[in-house]
């Protein structure tokens, strides 16, 4: 008699998963994201911290300066005009491409020391500050969304990514003035709408609303020892010392860059405020017959270039300490002014240039980006980037091309892993945000922990 078979095992379906092979397919993005993250940070302490990478220094050329930001508009204009999805005043395509170029003219004056555009800058980082204003209080007031899990994700838009790079390359937050200065504006605007949201249908709790904040930026900024009360006891979060000028006291920059732009925010707000009745006059000039429309439009034209111009020769042109002690009071005056021209006409209203529309998605990421893989603080903690990153020293132009494709190219990706790990983070669910806030409390506390047994034991 012959030997019988043995009984076949049981198996499975073909293909099936095992409940933790499933969770890790479903969790694959995220797993993705954060090793791109990883990456990232390894790139970062590479270039700027390992000393791999050589250092260049910086050169002003004029005429080099702005015939590359003349040429990538020409481009821009040339070849990525489009039309807008809206012709309202303001729209999201005009802002972000209002940002955009802003943002490229701030980041070569970064890189070519372009000092003579000083307050230039000052102006463009108080229109950054102004969209916050403008932005949050437009979302707050027409949606009336208060709720945990927004708020959590626009705190994480504007701090997951300079978190992480802060603990990496062990600098203070407020190397990165941008972060900690939008955050505490959005800030402001949420809670001067929160307060009282069911009144937020008056318009003179509105305006009221604005008198407060008025006031209490008055009170906190311009009388002697109230920003040292407020803020003292959060120093070690908003403390930073220049390794060059270790004698300043630790809150001077951050009471010199927040108060640069401590009332520009609220001009903001109250421009999205009016904002309906701005669009409702564009709409009646549009609407007037050809003869009368152009002498309108000339005769408002007229009036916003005399206002700049003065605005341009009595405070512009002022020295930089000169400037900087009139800012706080006069930046609305050339981003109201801004605002009036490019929406002057249907026609102005109705195109933009897609090229600044894309950089302008992407600001914050190429901003706190070019300290170490474009620029280079030299392998110091702190330091501000006074240097040029050198992949192809010796030839300049060659350098400047393959640092800035490398540059926007990670900072694209970071955009895109931000978003990522945000949709996985923080989800519109509040409950769910404190198990993952929770989660990510034990594993820095134990990643810590871990630190500091390693670093004792070596």
């Amino acid at each position: 008699m012959g030997m019988r078979s043995p009984a076949p095992r049981r198996r499975g379906r073909r293909g099936a998963a095992t409940p933790p092979r499933r969770a890790l397919i479903a969790s694959r993005d995220t797993l993705r994201a954060w090793t791109e993250l990883g990456c990232v940070l390894a790139l970062f302490w590479i270039a700027d911290r390992s000393g791999a990478v050589p250092d260049a220094e910086k050169h002003y050329d004029r005429d080099l300066f702005w015939a590359i930001f003349g040429a990538l508009g020409a481009y821009g204009w040339f070849t990525t005009a489009k039309e807008c999805r809206s012709n309202a005043p303001l729209n999201r395509e005009q802002t972000e491409e209002w940002k955009g170029w802003m943002q490229v003219l701030f980041l070569l004056y970064h890189y070519f020391k372009a000092s003579e555009i000083y307050n230039a800058i000052r102006v463009f980082i108080a229109a950054y500050v102004w969209m916050t204003g403008f932005g949050n209080f437009s979302y707050y007031y027409v949606r009336k969304d208060f709720s945990f899990h927004r708020f959590a994700q626009m705190m994480w838009r504007l701090n997951f990514f300079v978190f992480f790079v802060c603990l990496a390359m062990r600098n203070d937050y407020v190397l990165y003035y941008i972060c900690p200065m939008h955050t505490l504006f959005t800030w402001a605007v949420y809670f001067a709408l929160y307060v009282g949201r069911e009144h937020n249908t008056s318009t003179n709790v509105v305006l009221g609303k604005f008198a407060v904040c008025f006031a209490a930026c008055y009170v906190l900024w311009e009388i002697p020892g109230v920003f040292t009360a407020v803020f003292g006891p959060f120093q070690g979060l908003f403390e930073y010392v220049d390794p060059k000028k270790p004698d300043v006291d630790p809150m001077h920059e951050w009471f010199f860059r927040s108060g640069l732009d401590r009332y520009v925010w609220i001009h903001g707000m109250a421009c999205a405020f009016f904002h309906p009745r701005f669009e409702s006059a564009m709409k009646k000039v549009d609407e007037m017959d050809q003869r009368r429309r152009v002498t309108a439009q000339c005769a408002i034209g007229a009036a916003t270039l005399g206002a700049m111009y003065w605005w341009y020769s009595s405070v512009y042109v002022l020295p930089k300490l000169e400037y900087n002690a009139l800012h706080p009071y006069t930046s609305w005056i050339p981003i109201t002014g801004f605002i009036i021209l490019r929406n002057l006409t249907r026609g102005l209203r109705s195109w933009h240039v897609s090229l600044f529309c894309w950089c302008g998605k992407i600001t914050l990421e190429t901003y706190i980006s070019q300290f170490h893989i474009w620029l280079s603080t030299s392998n110091v903690p702190n330091a501000q980037p006074s240097a040029l990153m050198a992949l192809v020293p010796g030839h300049p132009m060659l350098n400047f091309a393959l640092c800035t494709a490398l540059y926007v190219g990670v900072s694209k990706r970071v955009f895109a892993v931000t978003n990522d790990l945000k949709i996985a983070c923080v989800p519109d669910d509040a409950r769910q945000i404190g198990l993952n806030a929770a989660f990510a409390a034990a594993w820095g506390v134990g990643a810590w922990a871990l630190g500091a047994v390693l670093s004792s034991a070596f």
